[in-house]
């Protein structure tokens, strides 16, 4: 296993200012790349749990309409929402009381936000059951912070209450206002209650139904399927599993309930040797976080890139009248733009087999990670890199 290889800029390149800084995450976003490909080299083997999962078990998505209670003024800042009002006005009505509306007008609305709350229902998941749950604001509510969830039912997708929810949110924020500034730490908009919701109602899975168990590939990969049939064929006899396609791998598994769990637990376990992803590039362009597999390859390939950057300031012209004129002050603004253009020299970059090449071939422009992210998309578009890019 070859040591992780970190992309940082020449001797030299490190320096203050915007550019150093932008050089500076650079090397902190390529440092984590390579982390995340500490691997590479030659092809590591993985479980069968790792690259498929049994098809039909899976987590569900559950959701709800609440409200957050006791906050601090900080809730929906005008009484002109008509979720919230109509929200309290049917929980009222569900513990009895009946709001006139002009008692409507004396609530306090700001110490209640209207939010919507999420949650997953894992797999197996049966009546009893706790789950975590995350709250977001849904109004204009300036802080969740110290609100209390009042219960409220989660549906899934076909309408079915499927968990209930309750609880103190834990908002992992702060913030402060004073004379018209405001500094706020993270968002105080969203947070979350652990174990905040009880499950009430279990999904039905087909996992004891049938002769057989489909895997279902985490890619599309026909290598990989083949593989994952031959691992457990070599396993648990010849003609046990057959790939379907380059997604499914169909399994006969025992029809006894206990022998077929730990057939299925056996299975997982088992080694698939020599099973490699697929090259691929992942970009976020919101963060500027690159992150490369193992199987990224670089073709021969010549760059030039240079960078442009526009100024623009203003500066404020006070106009004075002379005394006695019957004039008025004027305040002006005078602006200026400066266009500031580096020169951009093309530089060759060999081909490259290897992660650490690649890594190496990369640093060799010294580009900040948002021209990295377009310097890459330039590459695959010439057909010099090998891999999938994906822009999440």
């Amino acid at each position: 296993m070859k040591t992780p290889t970190a992309i940082a800029p020449h001797a030299g390149q490190l320096r203050s200012g915007p550019q150093g800084y932008a050089r500076s995450v650079l090397v902190l976003t390529l440092l984590s790349l390579a982390l995340c490909m500490g691997l590479a080299g030659t092809a590591q083997a993985a479980r069968v749990k790792e690259v498929a999962a049994i098809e039909g078990v899976r987590s569900n998505q559950l959701t709800g309409f609440g409200l957050v209670v006791g906050l601090e003024g900080t809730g929906d800042q005008t009484t002109q929402m008509p979720y919230t009002t109509q929200g309290l006005t049917n929980y009222m009505q569900q513990l009895g009381m009946t709001l006139t509306p002009a008692a409507l007008t004396q609530l306090q609305l700001k110490n209640v936000a209207s939010v919507l709350v999420t949650a997953q229902l894992p797999a197996f998941a049966r009546p009893g059951q706790l789950l975590d749950i995350n709250v977001s604001s849904l109004g204009n509510a300036k802080s969740l912070k110290g609100g209390t969830l009042i219960a409220t039912p989660l549906k899934g997708a076909d309408g079915e209450v499927y968990a209930l929810a309750q609880g103190n949110l834990i908002v992992a924020g702060a913030g402060a206002a004073a004379g018209g500034s405001k500094v706020t730490v993270n968002h105080l908009s969203a947070g979350r209650i652990p174990d905040g919701a009880q499950v009430e109602r279990a999904v039905p899975t087909a996992l004891q139904s049938g002769p057989n168990v489909n895997l279902s590939l985490n890619a599309t990969d026909f290598q990989t399927a083949r593989k994952v049939a031959q691992a457990i064929n070599r396993r648990f006899g010849n003609g046990v599993a057959q790939a379907l396609d380059g997604r499914t791998v169909q399994v006969k598994a025992p029809t006894d309930p206990n022998e077929r769990v730990t057939f299925l637990a056996d299975m997982e376990e088992l080694q698939v040797d020599g099973s490699v992803a697929a090259a691929k590039v992942i970009i976020n362009s919101r963060t500027g976080s690159i992150v490369l597999n193992q199987a990224v390859s670089l073709g021969p390939c010549a760059i030039a890139h240079g960078n442009l950057s526009v100024s623009i300031s203003s500066t404020p012209v006070i106009s004075q009248p002379n005394a006695l004129s019957g004039g008025q002050t004027v305040v002006t603004e005078k602006s200026s733009i400066e266009i500031k253009q580096e020169p951009g020299k093309l530089i060759q970059l060999p081909a490259a087999p290897q992660l650490a090449d690649v890594v190496k071939a990369l640093n060799a422009l010294g580009a900040t990670p948002q021209d990295l992210l377009a310097i890459l998309q330039a590459i695959k578009s010439a057909g010099a890199l090998n891999a999938e890019l994906e822009v999440i």
